[in-house]
C-alpha cells in the first residue's frame, strides 16, 4: 500500500527537468512563490539550463490556466494538486535562528516545515539536487530526496563498457585465428548470464585453457565474429595503442559504419589523444580524406554561458577551455604552431563553441566533443542531432570528474548516450581502465 505525499519542490529540480511536475504520481506538490522568482532569473541562458527555465515558465502558465495556483490546481488526471505558497503563508518562525529567510533556500525550507505542521497525517518530503539542501533539511528533521527520474542506470559501476569476457571451446577460437567465420550463439550467452550488444568486444576465452585468448568485435548472433583491425603501420601521425582498450577505440574510430563513439576513461588514459589522431588521419591524411574538417570543442563551464563579453575572436574567448585539446595537436604535430594555425586558417580545423551548436547541420567532419561527462542529456540531444550525412562524432569524458552542478555519474549526458545507443548498431563505446600519460600521472588517478 502506498501513502500520499506531499513534495515540496527546490529550484534546482526544475532546473533539471522542466517537467518534473509530471512525474510524482498522485503525490501534491508545493512550490513556494520565492522557487518562481529563481526558475526567472535563469530564462536568459543559453544551455540546457536555461532550456529548463523556459520551460518551466510555460508549463506554470498553462496549470495557470487550468486554475489557481494559490488554492491548488491539478496536475493532470491522476496526478495530484499543485500548490504555490507564498512568504505571508509561511510559520517563519518555525525557522531556527541559525538559519535566515532572506535566503531562498532557507525560505524553502520554511515552506517544508509549514506544510508538515499544517498536514501533520501526510509525509512532507523535500527534493532537491543540492546536496547541502538535503543535509540542512535533514538536520531540520524533514525528509528529503534527491530528484533522479533522469538517471539511466542504477549505479556508475553498471555503465555499459563495451567489453566483456566469454568462455568458448577451444576449437572455436582455433578456427577465429585460421580465419573462418566464427558466431556466437545466443544459448551460449544465456548460460553465462551474458547479453551482448553491437559493437561490443568480447575477450574468447578457451574453456579449457583460460591462457589462450582472442579479440574479436561482436556484431550479432547471425553475424560473424569480427577481428580487430591492425594500424600499427599505416598511422601517419605517429599514434598507436597500448593496449587492448585503446585498440578498441581505434577499430571504432576508424569504422566508416559507425557514426558516433564514446570513450570514458580517468585522466591520461588517452581517449582524447586517440580521438584527435583519428580525426586528423581521416581528416588531413591526404587526398582520399574521408571528412573535410575537424571540429573540436569542449562544454564551457557553465555551457552555453554567453561569451560575448570578453575579448577577441570567439576562437581567442575559446582558447582557455581548449588549451588541453591543443596541447594534444600540437603532440601529435611535433609543436608545429605554423603547420597548426594554417589548418585552422584554411578551415580544415575548427574551434567551435558549443553555445552555438543549435539549428546548425554539420556534414562531412569528424566531430570531438570533450570532457562530455559535463553536458546535461538535454544538451547531448541538442549536439547528436545536428550531425548531418558523413559526419562521425566521439564524445569522450571521465564520469568521476564532474564539474556540472545538475548533473552526476548516472545522469549526465555522456553516461545518457552511452546507455541510450548501447543497443543501436549506429554507435560504438569503449571504457579505458588503464592510464598511458605516465607513471606518476597512472599513480595519481589511482591514489589521489
Amino acid at each position: 500500500m502506498t501513502f500520499k505525499r506531499n513534495f515540496v519542490l527546490d529550484t534546482s529540480v526544475f532546473l533539471s527537468d522542466s517537467s518534473c511536475v509530471y512525474k510524482f504520481k498522485d503525490n501534491d506538490i508545493v512550490i513556494p512563490l520565492k522557487v518562481l522568482e529563481e526558475i526567472d532569473k535563469h530564462k536568459k541562458r543559453q544551455d540546457a539550463v536555461g532550456h529548463h527555465a523556459r520551460q518551466s515558465i510555460r508549463i506554470f502558465d498553462f496549470l495557470r490556466g487550468l486554475g489557481s495556483l494559490s488554492r491548488g490546481v491539478r496536475i493532470a488526471e491522476g496526478l495530484g494538486v499543485l500548490r504555490v505558497v507564498k512568504a505571508s503563508e509561511i510559520y517563519l518562525d518555525e525557522l531556527p535562528k541559525d538559519l535566515s529567510h532572506k535566503t531562498a533556500d532557507h525560505l524553502i525550507l520554511a515552506t517544508a516545515l509549514t506544510v508538515k505542521k499544517q498536514d501533520p497525517e501526510v509525509k512532507t518530503v523535500v527534493v532537491s539536487r543540492d546536496i547541502n539542501m538535503r543535509v540542512i533539511a535533514d538536520a531540520l528533521g524533514l525528509d528529503t530526496d534527491d530528484y533522479i527520474n533522469q538517471r539511466v542506470i542504477e549505479d556508475s559501476d553498471k555503465i555499459y563498457e563495451g567489453f566483456t569476457k566469454l568462455l568458448v571451446d577451444e576449437e572455436l577460437i582455433n578456427h577465429f585465428y585460421l580465419g573462418d567465420d566464427i558466431y556466437l550463439d545466443e544459448d551460449l550467452c544465456d548460460e553465462q548470464n551474458t547479453q551482448l550488444f553491437p559493437h561490443e568486444f568480447v575477450m574468447m576465452v578457451s574453456s579449457s585453457n583460460e591462457k589462450k585468448t582472442a579479440l574479436a568485435r561482436f556484431i550479432g548472433h547471425s553475424t560473424p565474429m569480427r577481428h580487430i583491425r591492425d594500424l600499427k603501420h599505416d598511422l601517419m601521425w605517429g599514434v598507436h595503442p597500448r593496449n587492448k582498450e585503446q585498440s578498441f577505440a581505434f577499430d571504432l574510430l576508424f569504422d566508416d559504419d559507425i557514426p558516433l563513439v564514446s570513450l570514458i576513461g580517468k585522466a591520461g588514459s588517452g581517449k582524447t589523444l586517440m580521438a584527435i589522431a583519428a580525426g586528423l588521419e581521416q581528416g588531413l591524411g591526404g587526398k582520399d580524406d574521408k571528412y573535410r574538417r575537424i571540429i573540436i570543442s569542449r562544454p564551457v563551464q557553465p555551457l552555453g554561458k554567453d561569451i560575448g563579453f570578453l575579448p577577441g575572436t570567439m576562437e581567442e574567448k575559446m582558447l582557455p577551455w581548449l588549451k588541453p585539446i591543443q596541447d594534444n595537436i600540437r603532440h601529435l604535430m611535433g609543436d608545429d604552431r605554423t603547420m597548426l594555425e594554417a589548418y585552422v586558417e584554411k578551415g580544415k580545423i575548427e574551434v567551435e563553441a558549443l553555445t552555438y551548436i543549435r539549428g546548425r547541420s554539420i556534414s562531412n567532419a569528424f566531430v570531438i566533443i570533450d570532457e562530455a561527462q559535463n553536458l546535461t542529456a538535454h544538451e547531448v540531444k541538442t549536439i547528436i542531432t545536428r550531425i548531418g550525412e558523413n559526419t562521425k562524432i566521439v564524445l569522450t569524458g571521465d564520469i568521476e570528474q564532474i564539474d556540472n552542478v545538475y548533473t552526476n555519474e548516472i545522469s549526465n549526458g555522456l553516461t545518457y548516450a552511452v546507455e541510450k545507443f548501447k543497443e543501436s548498431d549506429l554507435a560504438g563505446h569503449i571504457t579505458f581502465r588503464k592510464g598511458e600519460r605516465s607513471k606518476l600521472a597512472t599513480a595519481a588517478a589511482k591514489l589521489l
